[in-house]
């Protein structure tokens, strides 16, 4: 495995402003990531893709480098992942670095840690496009999912017979936390199109991810309890 470890952290959220830089147990949000990724990974393939001059100014005074800031119209509120990771990759190899494999590890995820990345790496091969973090979802399209007919009703999204949601097949729901990335998939196709996904499963507390001001405030919660 050849790696480039991607960590997108654009400036200008909106449900908490300057999230990614915002003190969390006293260190900036982003260095949980940072850290993790520190652990397994040079810093010299370690990417902060970020726009934000004051994210840039973060990560270096942590000892990482930012090798770019991203385009502007990589930087809107419609910016795909997609073209912020293919830019990353083409930004490496045009500097003589070609990777066969990319970490995205998203910096709303402080309580993803280096064990998490590295057991999802072990999980990964060329021959497929993905292995992805996940948390066993709550809710269920056989049980208590809904979609509405055409005549306006509630039936299930997918037409089942359970009485208890524990009879059900599993389902999951990516946390955000983990992508570990084909290159030559990404180059081929976007993530929502990949057909060979293998899974890494992550508790509820881990796969907490940081997007609401509520989602704030409980991580602070679960900081002060560990």
């Amino acid at each position: 495995m050849k790696p480039l470890v991607v960590i997108p952290a654009r400036g200008g959220s909106k449900g908490i402003p300057g999230k990614n830089i915002k003190l969390l147990g006293g260190i900036p949000l982003i260095q949980y990531t940072l850290e993790a990724a520190k652990a397994l990974f040079p810093r010299d393939i370690i990417c902060v893709s970020t726009d934000d001059l004051e994210i840039k100014k973060c990560a270096e005074g942590l000892d990482f480098k930012v090798p770019f800031l991203r385009p502007s119209e990589l930087a809107t509120d419609t910016s795909g992942t997609y073209e912020v990771l293919l830019h990353a990759i083409e930004f490496y190899e045009n500097n003589g670095y070609y990777p066969d494999t990319l970490i995205l590890l998203q910096p709303t995820s402080p309580f993803r840690t280096s064990k998490h990345i590295e057991e999802a790496i072990n999980l990964y091969n060329s021959k497929i496009d993905m292995v992805v973090s996940v948390k066993e979802a709550k809710a269920n399209p056989y049980y208590n999912l809904f979609e509405e007919n055409p005549s306006g009703f509630l039936k299930k999204s997918k037409a089942a017979s359970f009485n208890r949601r524990q009879d059900c097949p599993a389902v999951w729901q990516y946390n955000g936390a983990i992508y570990i990335i084909n290159i030559k998939s990404l180059k081929d196709e976007t993530i929502s199109n990949f057909k060979k996904i293998r899974k890494y499963v992550m508790d509820e507390i881990s796969s907490h991810d940081v997007d609401t001001l509520l989602d704030w405030k409980i991580s602070e919660i679960l900081l002060n309890e560990k």
